[in-house]
């Protein structure tokens, strides 16, 4: 018998047996189980398990951190054993039946941007490795300068950096009708439309150089390129007003009127009333957001890094998605990219001190792996497993991340894109940067794992646990 089916047949068991699992999904981490009765959960035993880096109960799913490809490999034992497998979207439904409205709204908003995001990180990449190119130090190490480079050249690397953000409102108007249950071809359709080349650039109106086309003498109407709010205002109001005229429609015309009147109705409230008012709430948003980060000392840098991975544990961190976008949007970088990275490094640097610090080979076998996975920036295998389990870790893993913060602040690092982090987010940084990136995150690990190693963990905590 394999380990894998040993180690499925092990959770089974200790979540309550078949009879008590609903159904069992996984995401990239973690092997997501919804139960019957939680009270029927074995929790020491799940966390005792082969490769389990640590679970927790939370909106309706019992969560086991397995890591990266590990859970793959578990969720097919499981399902090969007779549970019942759903989609992460199914579970989800059925766990926001559990949750409160906060929470509910939250995951809303993530389920919304998630799927936006691999998008925006491959437009952050374009951007690294375009900012690499065009310095004058890699041009002279092929006999170039920045005026040999053609303008057809500097055409393409264009349409790879800023495709994603001229047309976001369609994406955002797509996965907002997606996750409302309206037509997502309807919403796709919709979000193009605020974007079209018949209105004026936002661009242009915001530099001067077009006027916006003026409606009643008083309401102007501009195109939204690069905007959120309004497409994902836009998409919540279409998808619900979609299906309530389906409801009315017979269905023998309702392939005819139902996006018809969709549209119509939609496009007019976007233009008129949803556009205006919340690009306006955007921007509001945004020159808060800047001002925070402006902060002088390094202030911003210290609280962010250091609360960080409180947030991340809490689930509300997929909000700050839209503020990483109205940041590369209008600003052209990403300056909160390098203080979140300080703190996943935090993470990672008191589970690597743990594991060199303590005797137990179970717990070495836990911490190796959670700290390389925070180093590749999933931090949750740390968090949950090793740092949060014992404490003090997860307090000395904090102080670094917001110590690296601090620093990442004061140093006015910038970010190309959005959504990777430590190593991998290295590539964000290729523009001349990589040198003082490469620096907060090592003082952020080194501070957590120094702090670690002197205050923060012995294996007297293992006696103790």
């Amino acid at each position: 018998m394999s380990v894998n089916i040993q180690i499925a047949k092990d959770l089974i068991e200790a979540v309550g047996g078949k009879s008590n699992i609903v159904s069992v999904a996984h995401c990239a981490t973690r092997l997501r189980v919804m139960v019957s009765d939680k009270e029927q959960i074995d929790h020491e035993k799940v966390e005792n398990t082969e490769k389990v880096k640590g679970a927790f109960y939370n909106a309706g799913q019992y969560q086991i951190i397995l890591g990266t490809g590990t859970v793959n490999k578990i969720y097919e034992e499981v399902t090969k054993l007779g549970v019942d497998a759903s989609s992460k979207s199914e579970q989800a439904t059925a766990a926001a039946k559990e949750s409160g409205k906060l929470q509910r709204a939250i995951r809303t908003f993530g389920d919304v941007f998630v799927p936006i995001i691999p998008a925006l990180v491959a437009t952050g990449l374009f951007m690294g490795v375009r900012g690499l190119v065009m310095q004058e130090q890699v041009l002279a190490l092929f006999g170039m300068t920045p005026d040999d480079i053609s303008a057809n050249f500097l055409l393409f690397t264009q349409i790879l950096t800023d495709t994603a953000f001229i047309f976001l409102p369609a994406l955002v108007a797509w996965s907002t009708f997606r996750v409302f249950g309206g037509s997502p071809i309807i919403g796709i359709v919709l979000g193009l439309m605020l974007v079209s080349p018949a209105l004026p650039n936002a661009w242009g109106v915001a530099g001067g150089e077009v006027d916006p086309i003026m409606f009643f003498g008083s309401i102007p109407v501009v195109g939204y390129q690069g905007s959120v709010l309004p497409a994902f205002i836009a998409g919540i109001v279409g998808a619900l007003l979609e299906k309530q005229i389906r409801k009315r429609v017979p269905d023998a015309l309702d392939l005819i009127l139902t996006p018809f009147l969709t549209l119509l109705i939609m496009i007019t409230l976007a233009l008129f009333a949803i556009g205006p008012v919340f690009h306006l709430m955007e921007e509001l948003i945004l020159n808060a957001t800047v001002v925070i980060l402006d902060w002088p000392f390094g202030i911003s840098g210290f609280l962010i890094g250091f609360l960080n991975q409180i947030i991340v544990i809490s689930g509300v961190h997929h909000v700050f998605n839209m503020l990483e976008i109205q940041l590369l949007e209008n600003l052209g970088y990403n300056p909160y990219n390098a203080i979140v990275t300080c703190a996943a490094a935090g993470q990672a640097g008191a589970a690597l001190a743990v594991g060199l610090k303590t005797k137990s080979k179970k717990l070495k076998a836990l911490a190796f792996p959670s700290s390389l996975s925070a180093f590749l920036g999933i931090t949750e295998p740390a968090i949950f497993g090793v740092n949060l389990r014992y404490g003090k870790p997860f307090l000395m893993a904090l102080i670094g991340g917001g110590i690296g913060g601090f620093f990442a602040s004061i140093l006015s690092l910038k970010a190309t894109g959005m959504a990777i982090t430590v190593i991998p987010g290295a590539l964000l940084y290729l523009d001349g940067q990589l040198l003082p990136y490469l620096m907060v995150n090592l003082i952020a690990a080194g501070t957590a794992f120094g702090l670690t190693w002197m205050f923060g963990f012995s294996d007297k905590m293992l006696e103790k646990k």
